[in-house]
């Protein structure tokens, strides 16, 4: 099929449309869950907006002819249609069946939109079918379908006596829906006045029906014949006419933003070789003309910022599209292990690159795995622990300047480190004597086919996802880190690029070579007297605050000779203890960069992130200041070995 006819096109907008209904499931489903063995009905808000996505997954399922996804959101709409008309109870029973459902589906969808063979759905469909009839039995025949209970025609006519009560068409409507079910609502004119007519079916008794007649909101009953021909239950955010009221969001493909982020960084080396020819000419030219070309020029670099930033902004999406799928992840798991796991959420509104949630959905489901399947343990475990019998997993996200950090922490049993180090030596894997540092347990667990259990399971393999967890983060230009102790917990963190295009570096220069260094790395920048720099086993250090900081020359790194100046200048990357300095020639500026990232493994090095055009037409590296910093740290450890 060509991928540019019209029916490819629309295909691309079923999948965005699938993607946005299953992600309003995922949420509402959460809070459904809460209502599971509740003595009152699930809440009628929740369930008709659970009840419009799936309706309109059936229906756009239907037009692509994907029978499986069209049959999967029919059951599932199915039962939530009983639970809605006949006043039923949600059930434990019934809360697995949907969110079995709910993953099948994806699976169906996802499957295809790759071109892959569709998940087998029989044993969900029958999971489904199966809980419809225990919810209508459930119901005791206690309430009636929508189409049997009673009919009424409220009118509301407003007026200035009755807003200055508050009464007004939100207000009524609110009503309404507290009552019984909106069927219809459309404004009608009489006498030259507006009135809004409301169609509700539902059980109003006389003392509520007497109220509303006090604010002058006239009730009546009809027959079911009496209801408009076209009537349908109103949907939440429907506007006073009954029609739905505009979203004010535009689908845009990823590829275009790429494109214009692109464009964009294409003008921003055009803005730095004017910045140049600038500079050649600033001599020649009157100081008066001179001061309006460069207020010009400082005009155009403000305008290129902001478009640059906008651009930025429509690129964010809150990482909480990340932590949604969590849940029933963490759900899923904690039954196949019989454990009890508790699942806290903070910062789902933190917002980060398009890009990066596609890529991190993967490591992050891989340590949600990970934590709950190897680092909580079993109830009675933690008894015998002295801990409570329900362990506590939390994902948490938070922005620092230009980076996201990422957190997954648990409160189980800690990282062994003597089985880890015994596990590596047997693997044939180098493992330094004495006690292990968070730094080199997390590079032996992060090995390619580590594992510390013998045979796998549906949720751990054979060591891949730690390995992918990592190189996937550095890829990114990303950073994972770990914190544990026994008995007590891990704690996995990532840093991250809050967008990958555009960043601002600092430019640095050793000997005759130029860098960039992202300035979002950069703690501080601080000069050294080379006079101060001291050289203990082979490693330098400098004074720096009242105690050392170790020193990394770049130019040693990479073979670059260095030019004798009064003073180093140094980047400060880390704090505290992991504060490690990285020594240049000399820091000449800040400048705006287009990263390049350097995908091909073959041309990779340590402490290079990828490559930028400063303007001059000269590929300039840019510095992974994180990577080379941990390169100082163990070339200190296996010194002090």
């Amino acid at each position: 099929m060509n991928g540019d006819s019209p029916f490819a096109a629309f295909m691309d907008d079923y999948f965005a449309e699938c993607d946005e209904h299953l992600a309003t499931i995922r949420r509402l489903l959460l809070d459904l869950e809460t209502s599971v063995g509740a003595d009152r009905p699930v809440s009628p808000s929740v369930l008709e907006e659970l009840f419009r996505s799936f309706h309109s997954i059936k229906g756009i399922s239907g037009m692509v002819e994907l029978r499986a996804a069209e049959m999967l959101a029919h059951h599932m709409e199915s039962y939530l249609r009983v639970l809605r008309e006949r006043d039923s109870r949600l059930t434990a029973t019934g809360i697995d069946a949907l969110v079995a459902g709910v993953d099948a589906l994806e699976r169906t969808i996802a499957a295809h939109r790759h071109g892959q063979a569709a998940p087998a759905i029989e044993r969900v469909v029958a999971q489904l079918e199966g809980v419809v009839p225990a919810a209508t039995a459930g119901s005791g025949g206690a309430a009636k379908p929508a189409s049997d209970r009673a009919s009424w025609r409220v009118t509301f006519a407003p007026t200035a006596a009755l807003l200055a009560r508050g009464i007004n068409v939100d207000s009524v409507r609110t009503r309404l829906r507290e009552a019984g079910q909106i069927v219809s609502a459309a404004p009608k004119i009489a006498g030259g006045t507006v009135a809004f007519e409301f169609y509700v079916a539902g059980e109003i008794d006389e003392a509520t029906i007497a109220r509303w007649r006090a604010d002058d909101i006239a009730v009546e009953p009809v027959t079911e014949e009496a209801l408009p021909a076209d009537a349908v239950p109103e949907a939440d955010g429907a506007d006073a006419t009954g029609r739905l009221a505009p979203s004010h969001v535009v689908r845009v493909d990823l590829t275009r933003l790429d494109e214009l982020m692109r464009i964009i960084g294409d003008l921003v080396i055009s803005r730095a070789r004017l910045e140049d020819a600038l500079a050649a000419v600033e001599r020649r030219v009157p100081p008066v003309e001179w001061r309006a070309v460069q207020e010009h020029n400082q005009t155009i670099e403000r305008q290129l910022r902001d478009l640059r930033e906008g651009l930025m902004r429509v690129r964010l999406v809150p990482v909480g599209e990340i932590f949604r799928r969590m849940p029933f992840v963490v759900r899923d798991l904690a039954r196949t292990y019989d454990k009890r796991v508790s699942l806290q959420i903070r910062g789902q509104e933190t917002e980060i690159d398009k890009f990066l949630i596609e890529r991190m959905m993967d490591p992050i489901l891989h340590l949600v795995r990970n934590a709950v399947s190897h680092g909580i343990e079993t109830p009675s475990e933690r008894a015998a622990a002295g801990k409570p019998e329900g362990a506590t997993l939390s994902l948490a996200a938070a922005s620092v300047g230009d980076t996201v950090v990422l957190e997954v922490a648990d409160d189980g049993r800690g990282v062994d480190a003597v089985a880890v180090a015994a596990r590596a030596r047997a693997m044939g894997i180098d493992v330094p004597d004495g006690v292990l540092d968070a730094h080199t347990l997390l590079d032996l667990i992060c090995a390619p086919g580590f594992s510390t259990r013998e045979e796998t399971d549906r949720a751990s393999g054979r060591g891949v996802g730690l390995a992918v967890v990592k190189t996937t983060i550095e890829d990114l230009n990303g950073r994972l880190s770990l914190e544990t102790a026994p008995a007590e917990g891990t704690r996995f963190v990532i840093e991250l690029p809050l967008t990958l295009s555009i960043t601002d570096a600092l430019i640095a220069h050793v000997g005759d070579r130029t860098f960039a260094v992202p300035q979002g790395n950069v703690r501080e920048v601080i000069e050294v007297d080379p006079a101060t720099v001291r050289e203990i086993e082979q490693h330098e250090i400098a004074p720096f605050r009242g105690g050392s900081l170790p020193i990394l020359r770049l130019g040693r790194v990479f073979g670059i000779e260095a030019r004798a100046r009064r003073a180093l200048h140094v980047f400060v990357v880390g704090v505290g203890q992991d504060a490690v300095g990285i020594a240049v020639d000399q820091v000449s500026g800040q400048r705006e960069i287009v990263v390049r990232s350097m995908a091909d493994s073959l041309v990779k090095a340590t402490g290079i992130a990828g490559a930028t055009d400063l303007g001059d037409g000269r590929a300039v590296l840019i510095l992974n200041l994180p990577e080379l910093a941990r390169h100082v740290r163990r070339k200190g450890e296996a010194a002090t070995r």
